[in-house]
């Protein structure tokens, strides 16, 4: 089943590219069709067939808005875009809809939030830190094995936060394969290339679900019988006002800690990295000057925006942009054209390691619905670009970059590199 969509009415085709799959795998292309439609059409209305009618948000004042005024556009359990079918699909075969910190809203939201939020305090995040500079030793360290030749995203990139995610997890390192192939199935299935042998991408999502599933009953078993120190079993033990998590629940807050935790950072790594090598001057100053990597990072998640939008719910009759939103209409938040508005961000489309605006970035979200993890995420990418930049003496391209094609959470999917030591 084809998931490219297709315009109904007098729809502009252009706000199609915020929900093409391979719209995504062209972004010097995709960013000139949306910075057109934030100069002409800022909140435009799309209608595509098999879609719910949404209009595209692609300034960063109406995003900001839109993520700020929680208590009128609401998370649902639709939030992540997606094609009617694919919800539908989920009744079909008897799979709940997801309930994850990013489709639930209100009061609810914060509750399942506060299960996990003690383990992303800026303090309790310092902590890991020790334990990220060890990942990153490792995997930098691969450098020497590689012969001067590597992908650095499938090599290093997405195997690094992967670790992480794991080990904070306390997922045994055995199981991280298995790990990566249900990630990379669940978010990355409109993409050709994580099909496998599965003929329809919504197959291999619900199939990854029910793998999902599970693994996570067993890890929850052993977690309940056995608490550790780790974060599976915070959730496993998980309490709300006195009752045990629910099973759905809990599998689905398993699910996005486990995906979001690295699908996203790895994207941001290949990507701030293949800028980098398209910045020579930028690349020698971090190589200089370590302590330049904190803003860097900054740019590099403002660039890549790996979560390229989530859909909104308005409750009410909202202006935005000049442009009433009748209350029951969807907005969707486009992160990628926001983090590059000409009314926010100095010379947007520069990559710019030193940019004073840097921190205006909106990848992380806002508001109620901020990412969790926006501190390790941060955290990672400053400190393996910091342990690879420590070990090379020269570093470039080895072929093209590739993108994936993915509407929802995608990036530099491939990134070949030559390289010598010091």
């Amino acid at each position: 089943m084809s998931l490219i969509p297709v315009a109904l009415g007098t729809t502009d085709p252009r706000g199609l590219v915020l929900i093409t799959p391979e719209a995504f795998g062209d972004m010097e292309a995709w960013h000139a069709t949306v910075a057109e439609l934030r100069r002409e059409a800022p909140v435009l209305r799309v209608e595509a067939e098999g879609w719910p009618p949404f209009w595209a948000i692609t300034r960063h004042a109406d995003v900001f808005t839109v993520s700020r005024r929680s208590d009128v556009f609401w998370n649902t359990e639709r939030s992540a875009p997606g094609p009617d079918f694919q919800y539908d699909m989920f009744g079909a075969l008897g799979i709940d809809l997801p309930r994850t910190l990013v489709q639930l809203h209100g009061t609810v939201h914060d509750q399942y939030r506060q299960v996990t939020s003690d383990w992303f305090r800026p303090a309790a995040v310092k902590g890991l830190q020790p334990a990220i500079d060890e990942i990153a030793d490792e995997f930098a360290d691969k450098l020497l094995e590689f012969d001067g030749h590597c992908d650095f995203a499938t090599d290093l990139a997405v195997p690094f936060t992967l670790r992480v995610i794991m080990s904070i997890f306390g997922v045994p390192q055995s199981d991280e394969p298995l790990m990566l192939s249900l990630t990379q199935g669940l978010f990355g299935a409109a993409d050709p290339e994580y099909l496998g042998d599965f003929a329809d991408p919504l197959e291999l999502v619900t199939s990854n679900i029910r793998k999902f599933e599970a693994y996570f009953d067993e890890l929850t078993a052993d977690r309940q019988q056995h608490p550790t120190d780790d974060l599976a079993s915070v959730i496993a033990n998980g309490r709300i006002d006195g009752q045990p998590l629910g099973e759905i629940e809990r599998l689905w807050y398993y699910i996005i800690v486990a995906t979001a935790g690295h699908d996203t950072t790895s994207f941001a790594l290949s990507g701030g990295l293949e800028q980098l090598l398209r910045h020579p001057d930028q690349l020698r100053a971090l190589e200089d000057d370590p302590s330049l990597l904190g803003n860097a990072a900054q740019e590099i998640l403002r660039w890549t925006s790996p979560v390229r939008s989530f859909f909104r719910w308005a409750q009410e009759d909202f202006e935005l942009g000049g442009v009433t939103i009748p209350k029951g209409d969807v907005v969707l938040t486009s992160y990628p054209s926001a983090n590059r508005d000409e009314d926010v961000f100095a010379d947007p489309m520069h990559f710019d390691i030193g940019r004073p605006d840097a921190d205006k970035l909106l990848s992380f979200g806002l508001g109620i619905h901020y990412c969790l993890g926006a501190q390790v995420a941060r955290r990672e990418i400053r400190t393996l670009l910091g342990k690879v930049f420590e070990r090379v003496a020269t570093i470039d391209f080895d072929g093209e970059p590739q993108w994936s094609a993915a509407h929802f959470v995608s990036g530099v999917k491939h990134l070949p590199i030559t390289y010598t030591l010091r």
